[in-house]
């Protein structure tokens, strides 16, 4: 097997004259010469010329949108627009044929999100998914490296559990039973001593006891994992599955905190920013374009990567509890009634739009 080389790394070598191999699927073919082939690996497609010398008519046919293939050739200076070398096929092989009347991805046009939902299967292919799951990728080694670098210890907490951690939330319920017919106890209810674990289980929604055990131990650690909470919530932003970043700390103040929260979204922000710039941009531009159909004022004042920009070059505002009430009922959507300010049980409870800004 040919030691295969990745697109991004040939486009950002950016040089040329010397022989590679590259793997990946087809994004277009036209003019039975040129085809954008793409690994995964970057948005940008990488030109791959071919020739009626090195490949055949049979195979030229099998070209088509969303096939496998594997290239060996010579990378040269390009003389099209758009990039600065492409490659030169000295020998093509199909590893997966396509058949271009069934695949759902055409260049001719852009799948909306929804649609996508559809073709899970393929949806990583689009350069929509394809930036965000690299970004998530980054995002989650950062994660790991900037705990690792500060001496704290990883702590895998259990998914199936007996404990709700503080209340958090409506948990998912693991059982074995048949809660068409479950088993009863004499007092009419559900006897879990006959399931699997002998008692009630759930999926987890915090691993936040466990990891102030450990802390209680090593000092310092965190978990990040996933968790699940079954809130009945019919909104956009409430996920039923999701991973969660719970560092403990012993011997830590407030100060030290708030200290360590800034310094790791920072610290995140900025890794990903050095390392998935393209990607980011890429998703700044969409976004732009989605807010066009918006009413200029909802749509946002600064552009995904000045935001993220924004974050690094400032220090994080402290306030009181106190304090941010009163912003919030300072602020104009509390002031035009769009938002409830009140008390219960001796407690602020802020139903504010989330305009206002803390």
């Amino acid at each position: 097997m040919s030691q295969r080389v990745k697109v991004k790394q040939i486009l950002l070598d950016d040089k040329a004259n010397y022989e590679v191999t590259v793997k990946g699927w087809v994004r277009s073919f036209r003019n039975n010469q040129f085809i954008a082939l793409n690994d995964g690996s970057t948005n940008n497609n990488l030109q791959v010329v071919i020739t009626q010398e090195n490949v055949d008519a049979a195979t030229v046919k099998r070209i088509t949108s969303g096939a496998a293939i594997s290239v060996t050739g010579e990378i040269i200076p390009s003389l099209g627009k758009g990039q600065k070398v492409e490659l030169k096929a000295a020998t093509l092989e199909i590893l997966g044929d396509c058949d271009p009347e069934k695949y759902p991805l055409q260049l001719k046009n852009r799948p909306s999100l929804e649609y996508l939902r559809e073709i899970a299967h393929l949806r990583f292919r689009t350069n929509t998914f394809g930036a965000i799951f690299r970004v998530r990728h980054t995002l989650a080694f950062a994660v790991h490296k900037f705990f690792n670098d500060r001496g704290f210890v990883y702590l895998h907490t259990p998914i199936i559990t007996a404990s709700d951690a503080e209340g958090a939330g409506e948990m998912f319920r693991v059982t074995t039973l048949d809660m068409k017919k479950p088993p009863l106890d004499e007092a009419g209810n559900i006897d879990y001593s006959q399931d699997f674990f002998a008692r009630s289980t759930n999926l987890t929604v915090s691993g936040q006891l466990e990891g102030e055990l450990g802390a209680m131990a090593f000092g310092d650690i965190y978990t990040f994992g996933p968790t699940f909470r079954a809130e009945n919530s019919n909104t956009a932003r409430h996920l039923a599955e999701f991973w969660m970043i719970e560092p403990e700390m012993a011997f830590y103040e407030l100060k030290d905190n708030m200290d360590l929260a800034e310094a790791f979204i920072k610290y995140v922000i900025g890794y990903a920013l050095e390392h998935n710039r393209e990607d980011l941009e890429f998703l700044a531009q969409r976004t732009e374009e989605e807010e066009k159909q918006k009413p200029q004022n909802e749509r946002s004042e600064l552009k995904l990567v000045d935001k993220l920009e924004f974050v690094l070059n400032n220090e994080f505002e402290r306030l009181t509890y106190t304090e941010a009430i009163d912003i919030l009922k300072n602020s104009k959507p509390n002031k035009n009634k769009n938002s409830l300010i009140s008390s219960k049980n001796g407690v602020q409870i802020c139903r504010a739009n989330m305009n206002a800004t803390l």
